[in-house]
């Protein structure tokens, strides 16, 4: 660093530009992990430099996606817990983007905070960085932005963007759904990243033990069940893709069952959902409880234990879910899909 590289102005503004360096310096062994072959930049240039590798691709497409963690953050901030978060970062945009078939190639955050803190921005990127490696992403540039007086200084926003790659003719769509076909349910590690403005509200998250063992949750902390992050699939979705014809996928994010599953369901198709058929896991009865949340909101908000789910053709059902389950998804059906004008989703 050179030493004009510092201002004593900024400074006394609450930004110090040496912080920045700092954190940059702290997050380089993270981002390391993630380096991938196409990778062209090291960290601290203007952009990251991805080289597309488009050998056995006939007409490659790309595939971009972009989100943040939300208010989930304000559970981080009460527990001092930063090395999670952003794992859901990523999750956000990777879940995303294979729901089009899309292998996710790279990956660039964007980190907001009152007061530049580079051992917790290192502790924020190191999730971030574990994300990626999780998806197969490199994390490739960033950007980290000290706000004084527009955030406190103990708190940031964070969000990303990935951009991924599908062979034109694998770009995984609805056009050939046929009554009869299976949904398949893959699990979810928790509430994941929606919903907690109720979540919140439900528990008055600020002045609740959060750190107590809970016999609802199995003797996991409220803290703990609530921080868990987001489960990102890509890597056994893809494997899946290699065997097997995947009519849909739908990434169970906000607005639960009823606006997601319609996404990926055209025209004069249904999703005929058994409810009896999911596992609901312990923190969503828990929050219906404590809420007195009807179970149409509870489905309509939260992904109640899936966090994905796929339709197969029914003779593929058994196979999907072996290679599934190969690779370390619990994944069992929950519904069919019927022919209906009306509706494109029913829990029954």
């Amino acid at each position: 660093m050179s030493v004009k590289s510092k201002s004593d102005s900024y400074a006394s503004a609450g930004v110090d530009i040496t912080a920045g360096y700092r954190a940059v310096e702290l997050m380089k062994k993270h981002v390391a992990k993630t380096m991938t072959p196409g990778v062209c930049s090291d960290v601290g240039g203007f952009g990251g430099l991805f080289e597309l590798d488009i050998e056995g691709i006939k007409k490659p497409v790309l595939v971009s996606g972009t989100d943040g963690v939300g208010t989930k953050l304000k559970l981080a901030f009460l527990l001092d817990k930063h090395d999670t978060v952003g794992i859901d970062c990523v999750a956000m945009c990777v879940n995303d983007i294979i729901c089009c078939g899309a292998k996710p190639l790279f990956f660039l955050d964007y980190i907001a905070c009152g007061k530049n803190y580079p051992e917790k921005i290192e502790q924020i990127v190191k999730g971030v960085a574990e994300g990626c490696v999780m998806s197969g992403a490199a994390l490739i540039g960033g950007e980290t932005a000290e706000m004084p007086g527009f955030y406190p200084i103990d708190e940031y926003d964070l969000a990303g963007y990935s951009t991924g790659v599908v062979d034109k003719e694998k770009i995984v769509d609805h056009k050939t759904m046929q009554e009869g076909d299976i949904i398949i349910a893959l699990a979810s590690s928790g509430v994941h990243s929606n919903g907690f403005s109720l979540v919140r509200k439900v528990f008055d998250v600020e002045n609740a033990d959060l750190t107590t063992p809970l016999d609802e949750l199995n003797g996991v902390s409220l803290g703990d069940a609530l921080l868990a992050p987001t489960k990102i699939y890509v890597k056994s979705v893809l494997a899946l893709l290699e065997e097997v014809k995947v009519r849909a996928i739908s990434h169970i994010t906000g607005g639960g069952f009823y606006e997601n599953i319609p996404r990926s369901i055209p025209e004069g198709f249904c999703a005929n959902v058994i409810k009896n058929a999911v596992k609901v896991l312990p923190i969503f009865k828990l929050i219906a409880e404590k809420g007195g949340i009807s179970e149409s909101d509870m489905f309509n908000t939260f992904n109640m234990g899936v966090g994905m789910t796929i339709v197969v053709p029914a003779d593929s059902k058994d196979k999907a879910i072996e290679i599934l389950k190969s690779h370390g998804e619990d994944a069992y059906v929950i519904g069919t899909i019927i022919k209906d004008d009306e509706d494109k989703v029913k829990i029954i």
